[in-house]
């Protein structure tokens, strides 16, 4: 098969996915499952481990490795094991690969936290190629109302939105604030409107803050520095936030989101960073969220079927992976960019 390969730790400029010719990956154990991939979502967190931002948390665990990590496909094989998948099924996997389902937080339905889970295009290789392995346990059948290009993006971007906006506690009457809208955030804001929130977004590019409101958000705010000008822009229109969730990966946006939330409020990070001067006397609470459980990505894929989510995306070729992930770095993908083989 092709695949677009990392085999060595590089800035995306130097153009360090090589595209080879190489062979198909084999099923692994009785309900494993062999895909032809239709279509597969390019990641921020791609770009981190391409060029080494993340080997001190030891992704990728080895090279060469195939980045990718929100794949859809067509079963095309099945192990002697399977049960509720069929050849001909389009389905979906998102970064949580497999875990053991055997520890605390696996019989706690809390899987994503397994410290054997396997991690696609990680620790097992992800979907920039033509084809991949899956295990039946962790796959999502695809509704026939979303296309593949589509609905690639619900297995990261999606379940991340869905999680963290859970996270926030969502509901009528409360006012939740999302900084960053991009991949992760524009879906974000969907979500938190089905939930019945009223959505302020937070941006520092204006297409962010024309689609934020394209997508229903309440009101947009430019996030800019300093930060009292922003919070003032932000108190002065809304007063402060019941909660705030966190997509922008920076230290500063941290602060001001936690600074823009009420006393007792929550603050819900999307993304690595640290947290500075926390107002410990505010009874303010801050909640880490990472991708999503089993259930979390079924129910995500039910609900954007039922309420007609809306998913911005921008399709290459697979050949294209190193200039859709330099056009990343560069802040030039309005929300998702997604590759087709």
């Amino acid at each position: 098969m092709q695949a677009m390969v990392l085999t060595k730790l590089a800035p995306i400029e130097t153009r360090p996915l090589k595209l080879m010719s190489i062979e198909k990956p084999t099923m692994k154990g009785r309900t494993g499952l062999f895909l032809e991939i239709e279509a597969c979502g390019v990641c921020r967190s791609n770009l981190h481990l391409i060029e080494g931002d993340w080997k001190k948390y030891g992704a990728p665990s080895s090279l060469p490795v195939i980045p990718g990590h929100e794949v859809v496909g067509i079963v095309k094989k099945i192990g002697d094991g399977v049960k509720k998948v069929k050849v001909g099924d389009r389905v979906g996997i998102q970064p949580l690969f497999s875990s053991c389902l055997q520890c605390e937080y696996c019989m706690s339905r809390r899987e994503n936290l397994c410290e054997s889970a396997e991690i696609t295009g990680e620790t097992v290789q992800g979907g920039y190629a033509e084809y991949i392995s899956a295990v039946e346990e962790f796959v999502t059948p695809i509704p026939d109302n979303f296309d593949s290009a589509h609905a690639a993006p619900l297995f990261c971007p999606g379940i991340t939105a869905y999680k963290a906006v859970k996270a926030s506690e969502p509901a009528a009457g409360k006012t939740v604030g999302i900084f960053g809208i991009g991949g992760v955030g524009h879906l974000a804001i969907q979500i938190a409107k089905i939930y019945g929130a009223r959505v302020v977004a937070a941006s520092r590019t204006r297409k962010h803050i024309d689609l934020s409101k394209k997508l229903g958000a309440d009101n947009a705010v430019v996030y800019q520095h300093p930060d009292e000008h922003f919070l003032k822009d932000l108190t002065d229109e809304e007063g402060l936030l019941d909660s705030a969730i966190v997509f922008a990966p920076s230290d500063k946006v941290i602060d001001a989101a936690i600074r823009s939330v009420k006393k007792g409020g929550i603050v819900v990070l999307g993304v690595r960073g640290n947290v500075i001067n926390f107002p410990t006397f505010e009874e303010k609470i801050v909640k880490g969220s990472v991708i999503g459980t089993r259930k979390d990505m079924a129910d995500l894929v039910k609900m954007a079927s039922i309420q007609g989510l809306q998913v911005i995306i921008e399709t290459y070729k697979l050949t294209e992976a190193n200039e859709v992930l330099h056009k990343l770095k560069k802040s030039e993908v309005e929300a998702r960019a997604v590759l087709i083989p």
